[in-house]
């Protein structure tokens, strides 16, 4: 039996392997890729390295083997997931995989703001497959925030979310959650709902910025045409920055990306990384 990581060159699914790799002999961890010379570094760790792309379902044929523990990591190409997920869950179907992990978003059924609509559609698709699944459905990532400080410092922020609060945890955080859930038992048919332990809002975190970089930051919270237009003027596609502006004011505004289950540090067996920690280390200060 391998633990496999699909995505395992993106910002997350690389964490996920270092985690494991901390857990788990390299032997029996495999990670998907569509480059090879990406993923060097992992092969001459011992990783077992499986060649397949999400936008061509032949490729996965060969990605998953019978009895595998599989992390689907969500594509990063909003619009494209669903097709791309339902590839991946059709392909593990076939292999018999033991058990399918995926990474969702915050709230599950319940996130009722669009970024969260391919999510869910991918939460249907694995239980339709009948495949044992665990649903790890994170929260907002902190470096959505994080790497954006060398603009912030120079504009302050914008945004639409109001005194909305944030239950933000680093890439970390959710990566060391995967690897436990990947490698332990007892999460079969399970939903974990993770989030960082203490939500901020936008104001906030301009605040503790302010306070650790020695410049006055603000955040101005605009009408929703107003970040719109902000987005689109900075060169975000429209459609992207449409869902951008949505997860403001109907996902933060409205409390749907707050968290607090807990879930996030009972995993990882500590707390989660504090805002005050992530600012430090983007900062490096």
């Amino acid at each position: 039996m391998s633990v496999v990581v699909t995505g395992a060159s993106g910002q997350l699914g690389r964490l996920v392997v270092e985690e494991l790799l901390a857990r788990v002999p390299a032997g029996q961890i495999a990670a998907v890729v569509r480059d090879k010379t990406k993923a060097a570094a992992l092969a001459e760790q011992g990783v077992e390295l499986r060649v397949a792309d999400y936008d061509r379902p032949t490729t996965l044929a060969g990605a998953f083997r019978a009895d595998d523990v599989v992390l689907l990591v969500s594509g990063n190409e909003v619009g494209r997931r669903i097709r791309q997920h339902t590839a991946v869950i059709d392909a593990a179907k076939t292999a018999a995989v033991a058990r399918l992990v995926y990474t969702g978003i915050l709230g599950g059924p319940a996130a009722a703001f669009m970024l969260a609509d391919e999510h869910k559609a991918t939460e249907r698709a694995v239980l339709d497959s009948g495949l044992t699944y665990t649903f790890l459905r994170n929260g907002w990532y902190t470096e959505n925030y994080t790497a954006q400080i060398p603009l912030q410092l120079e504009h302050g922020l914008v945004g639409a979310a109001g005194e909305g609060r944030i239950g933000a945890a680093t890439r970390a955080d959710y990566a060391a959650a995967a690897a436990v859930v990947l490698t332990t038992e007892g999460h079969e048919g399970k939903a974990y709902e993770l989030s960082g332990d203490t939500a901020f809002t936008l104001a906030e975190y301009a605040t503790e910025l302010s306070r650790q970089s020695g410049k006055d930051i603000t955040y101005r919270d605009v009408p929703t045409p107003t970040l719109l237009s902000t987005l689109t003027g900075a060169g975000v596609p429209q459609p992207l920055a449409e869902i951008l502006v949505d997860v403001d004011t109907s996902g933060i505004r409205r409390g749907l990306l707050r968290g607090g289950s807990g879930d996030l540090s009972r995993l990882i067996g500590r707390p989660s990384t504090p805002l005050t920690d992530a600012i430090a280390a983007a900062l490096n200060i």
